[in-house]
């Protein structure tokens, strides 16, 4: 789960990381508002930063200076209801205005390829960390991080020396990476990124942005409520996950439903590479219902793909082990009868099944003679199939 930044923020300054002090404004008002009240303390210039979980906001203009509580007002009306990369602002952070004398770069992710954590520190802040990386990688320090031993003052202070921090920014820079060490490990983060970090005119090291990405298979024993954003969920998703089915939206043609996460993940990878005889058919989705699912969840998961209005054709892939074919079968059979009721299923499926009970599940299926429904005898077969009738209907033929 990808937080926002004055979330990201939030959870910053539980940890004692210094930010600058903002507020979140939902309409213009609300942001002159708030500039009225930093104005009052001796502040008078606010940034109105839009509340996107994305990056570029700057350079699509949502970030935005602005003196005093008339400029602030009307630059969040600027900002609120901006579109950037996809993301409709509907928020805005009003920050203090920093001093900043330098500006620098930090982070720490997991290193999904070393399978370890990873730091990164540049005293080349306040771009995008792909273009340091690409234009001046020496000025970007990498340093493993053992998770038996983690990130102590001492070691804090070799990430930021190693990232060429001046001196005068080493004692700042080191305490915040300690702290934000412990945000990372402490909140089950597999992100944490500070850009810029920045060396203020009075000599403070300073949080200026925040991005903080949760590992949601830890959200049972984190307390994360409070971070759930449901208008940026997938509505499919949303239902899928009320349902416990484990299903992710993808941008394609082909609805796919598979028993265990390997072989949805082989079906997905077949129905690409069949659909490219076909004008580049895709999957629509990912759907794994489970290696002990039942005839409710196998309906369960049909009722959600096909809910989807992107998806052209249907493709069931079952290798029956501890899922029985059967089961499957009947599944598929009770889906189809429930779905009707509220009018006639239209979507070609295409069924194939191996394994436990295979020859029960066909004849359940031959003997049903559900007219959309077709069957056939091996995974390429089948994904050959799914992806032409995908191509007839988006055509229309």
């Amino acid at each position: 789960m990808d937080l926002f930044e004055h979330e990201a923020k939030e959870l910053f300054a539980e940890y004692g990381v210094p930010i600058p002090e903002g507020a979140v404004a939902s309409t213009p008002a609300q942001a002159r508002a708030i500039a009225e009240r930093y104005a009052a303390e001796g502040s008078p210039v606010v940034v109105i930063k839009a509340q996107v979980k994305t990056g570029g906001r700057g350079k699509a203009g949502g970030v935005k200076l602005a003196t005093g509580p008339d400029e602030a007002e009307a630059k969040a009306a600027q900002i609120l209801g901006m579109d950037i990369k996809g993301h409709t602002v509907h928020k805005v952070l009003v920050a203090k205005d920093t001093d900043i004398a330098q500006e620098y770069y930090l982070s720490y992710l997991v290193d999904r390829s070393e399978r370890t954590f990873l730091a990164m520190c540049s005293v080349q802040g306040g771009v995008e960390i792909e273009e340091v990386a690409r234009t001046s990688p020496e000025a970007l320090a990498k340093i493993t991080i053992s998770p038996l031993d983690g990130v102590d003052a001492a070691r804090a202070r070799e990430i930021v020396t190693a990232g060429g921090l001046p001196a005068e920014a080493i004692d700042g820079a080191a305490a915040l990476a300690e702290r934000l060490w412990a945000v990372f490990t402490d909140e089950d983060a597999t992100l944490v990124e500070v850009n810029p970090l920045v060396l203020t005119g009075d000599g403070r090291v300073v949080a200026l942005d925040a991005k903080v990405t949760l590992d949601d298979n830890a959200a049972y024993r984190q307390e994360h409520a409070r971070f759930a954003d449901p208008a940026a969920a997938d509505p499919i998703e949303a239902r899928a996950r009320e349902r416990h089915l484990n299903y992710v939206k993808l941008d394609g043609d082909v609805g796919i439903i598979g028993n265990g996460a390997g072989l949805v993940m082989s079906t997905l990878d077949v129905v690409a590479y069949a659909g490219e005889a076909y004008g580049g058919i895709r999957p629509a989705n990912f759907l794994d219902i489970g290696g002990g699912a039942s005839a409710e969840v196998m309906a369960a998961g049909l009722e959600i793909v096909l809910s989807d209005p992107d998806v052209k054709s249907v493709l069931v892939n079952v290798f029956g082990g501890i899922t029985a074919c059967d089961a499957v079968a009947n599944g598929i059979v009770s889906a189809i009868g429930m779905l009707s009721q509220a009018g006639p299923v239209r979507h070609p499926i295409v069924v194939r099944l191996d394994g436990n009970n295979a020859a029960e599940g066909r004849r359940i299926l031959d003997e049903a003679a559900i007219s959309v429904v077709e069957q056939s005898a091996t995974m390429d077969d089948a994904a050959r199939r799914a992806a032409e009738l995908a191509a007839a209907a988006a055509t229309g033929a």
